[in-house]
């Protein structure tokens, strides 16, 4: 008897869990808790974690809008045959945001699942989940020097470093480059990013 009720007990909490992370992907892929709708209010102090988290935060707000509104014709398009499609170059900065949000983590780079079956939607919001997640570890450093946020790549006792001035310059300049790619295609494709977006004030304008 006491062993049915652990095992209807223990059943219960498994599907209620299940039940809240469905429900909380669902809400993300809805754009109900995304982030960077709107650039955050910028920090009272600065120090090379702030200013960091600064570009991520303003690379965030213009992922955000960037992929706003995107339709599948928007996805699919490239501007010729040798060139990324738009969904491509959003798999691209995807990757790049794990490498970003990696480092800020003081995580190294490890080959991890496939995520080819995750929606458009899905991995929009991985990747701005992981934009803001850098960009918080990163505030939260405080004053302190940044060197420890490096770019590590590997697995087991193999690993190959690069200091922090590579995750600027690789990365975070990297994956602002393509989204402004992204930009670019979605006007091609007839469905221009939206006019009303400010990224010198970080919101929409009236």
């Amino acid at each position: 008897m006491k062993h049915g009720f652990a095992l209807f007990v223990f059943s219960f909490f498994t599907m209620a869990q299940a039940a809240a992370q469905n429900n909380n992907l669902e809400k993300a892929t809805s754009g109900e808790e995304l982030p960077y709708y709107q650039i955050p209010s910028y920090p009272e102090t600065y120090t090379p974690g702030t200013v960091a988290a600064r570009m991520i935060d303003a690379l965030g707000f213009r992922y955000y809008w960037a992929t706003e509104g995107l339709r599948e014709e928007d996805l699919k398009f490239r501007p010729n045959a040798q060139a990324r499609s738009s969904m491509e170059t959003l798999d691209h900065i995807h990757g790049l945001s794990k490498v970003i949000v990696n480092a800020s983590d003081q995580k190294t780079n490890e080959p991890g699942p496939d995520e080819k079956h995750l929606t458009f939607e899905q991995k929009r919001a991985k990747t701005l989940q992981n934009f803001k997640r850098a960009s918080d570890l990163l505030k939260a450093h405080g004053g302190h020097e940044v060197e420890d946020f490096k770019i590590v790549y590997g697995s087991g006792e193999k690993t190959t470093e690069f200091p922090f001035w590579n995750l600027i310059n690789g990365p975070i300049a990297d994956a602002i480059w393509h989204v402004g790619q992204v930009v670019s295609f979605r006007r091609s494709s007839g469905n221009p990013f939206n006019s009303k977006v400010s990224v010198f004030h970080g919101k929409l304008t009236e």
